[in-house]
């Protein structure tokens, strides 16, 4: 059973949201309560290390990515109440332990019981509930880590544990920059019909070397059209840049700081040089997908990292004139994911049915431009599109809000949670 996390300090945090946003915005105080709550009653459970395993939502595992995701708008409460940093402390030391025990992995189960895709074509394990390598899932612990740190001075993340699982992740990352000559990692699915099967007998589709770090599979769990997926090389090198501050400030760890020092150049210089490309207005953009044998892919996903995201995990700035290039094609017909209907506008992906949109997406929109009248604007959106239940679901029909699909994705409630607060001027310290 899920313990609830929602104190009468939580209660007086929605209630302050309520009194801010007015009498004008009072559904979205009443989609927030709802949303807010809900991952603090219903997603939380204390596994047999007293950390704390986080639930997706109708999905009965942790994913390194969605559960950082999860707790990120918390922060904010943590700056201030001791409960929300701990839980966020605990939640952080799970995925950590998640990591030491295999990084390729990116869910797991809340104990050894052998659940999840245990038939895959993988170094399967009864605490892993799927073993897609996302470079994502390895950035995302790290950075939950790091602005837990930010906002609260908190450093009891940084344990043994935290180390062990480091040293395996700066070196799956530096592995995977030569993945064909020097990784084991191979994937394929026994499902028939099956779309994640890795090409070359699990080891994917033949990539050059960029500098960048190879990954078979995006955020949204999809396989990787090619192997150098930008947005997650993005995100490397912000959380390789973090780990270098811990590696070097909190913790003596001078080899390690220096590896991911030196990682987060490569990576960062590879984006620059092979990662970019020219849209159909003669303007410089970053690609989504490269192989670095001259292969590039124009569009973006929802699922975050995405290019849109770039300014929002810390890559570069909102103004950036190859960003604001990148945005201005993404939110257009040129990204063949970016869907106009009657009821919304704005970017989808290829894991949903066509024409669905994303509440991650326009949240991450938001996100990501400093008009605050804009950000109004999608809160909005976003408050007529779920169907009547008053929280965010992972993808709706543009024309019909009444189709969507997963009914209880705690992800997409929580980039609602973080938008309206964005919009109300209380940020995430980073």
């Amino acid at each position: 059973m899920a313990e609830s996390y929602v104190t009468s300090t939580v209660r007086k945090f929605v209630e302050r949201v309520n009194e801010l946003c007015g009498d004008q915005d009072r559904n979205l105080a009443k989609i927030f309560d709802i949303t807010y709550t809900n991952t603090l009653e219903e997603t939380l459970e204390e596994d047999q290390n007293k950390n704390v395993f986080v639930l997706t939502g109708d999905i009965p595992a942790i994913w390194q990515r969605d559960s950082t995701a999860q707790l990120r708008p918390y922060l904010i409460m943590a700056q201030s109440d001791p409960r929300i940093a701990d839980l966020i402390l605990k939640v952080v030391k799970r995925q950590f332990f998640n990591m030491n025990l295999d990084p390729y992995a990116n869910a797991f189960n809340i104990s050894s019981n052998g659940h999840g895709h245990q038939s895959d074509c993988t170094d399967m394990g009864p605490w892993i509930w799927e073993r897609k390598y996302e470079l994502d899932s390895l950035c995302y612990p790290v950075q939950l880590a790091y602005l837990l740190y930010k906002n609260t001075g908190l450093t009891e993340q940084f344990d043994e544990t935290f180390i062990s699982a480091t040293k395996k992740l700066l070196d799956v990352i530096e592995t995977e920059q030569h993945h064909h000559e020097k990784s084991s990692y191979r994937f394929a699915r026994k499902v028939e019909g099956s779309k994640d099967i890795l090409e070359n007998d699990g080891i994917g589709k033949p990539v050059g070397y960029t500098g960048m770090s190879w990954c078979g599979f995006r955020p949204s769990d999809d396989i990787c059209h090619y192997g150098y997926l930008v947005p997650a090389n993005m995100f490397a090198v912000v959380i390789l840049r973090y780990l270098t501050e811990i590696l070097t400030t909190i913790l003596e760890e001078p080899q390690l700081a220096s590896q991911a020092e030196k990682l987060a150049t490569e990576i960062h210089d590879g984006i620059e040089k092979y990662g970019t490309m020219i849209n159909d207005q003669g303007e410089k953009v970053y690609a989504y997908e490269v192989d670095g044998l001259g292969h590039q892919l124009l569009m973006d996903d929802s699922n975050v990292p995405s290019l849109l995201s770039a300014p929002y995990l810390n890559y570069l700035t909102m103004a950036d004139p190859i960003y604001l290039a990148t945005r201005n094609t993404l939110l257009s017909s040129s990204n063949p994911f970016y869907y106009v209907g009657t009821h919304g506008v704005g970017i989808g992906s290829p894991h949903t049915p066509e024409n669905y949109i994303w509440p991650i997406a326009l949240s991450v929109q938001g996100l990501t431009q400093p008009d605050r009248l804009e950000k109004l604007r999608l809160l909005k959106l976003l408050a007529k599109t779920t169907a009547g239940t008053n929280m965010m679901h992972e993808s709706f029909d543009a024309n019909n809000p009444a189709n969507y699909s997963r009914s209880w994705f705690s992800w997409a409630n929580m980039m609602y949670c973080e938008l309206l607060l964005d919009y109300l001027g209380m940020k995430v310290k980073n």
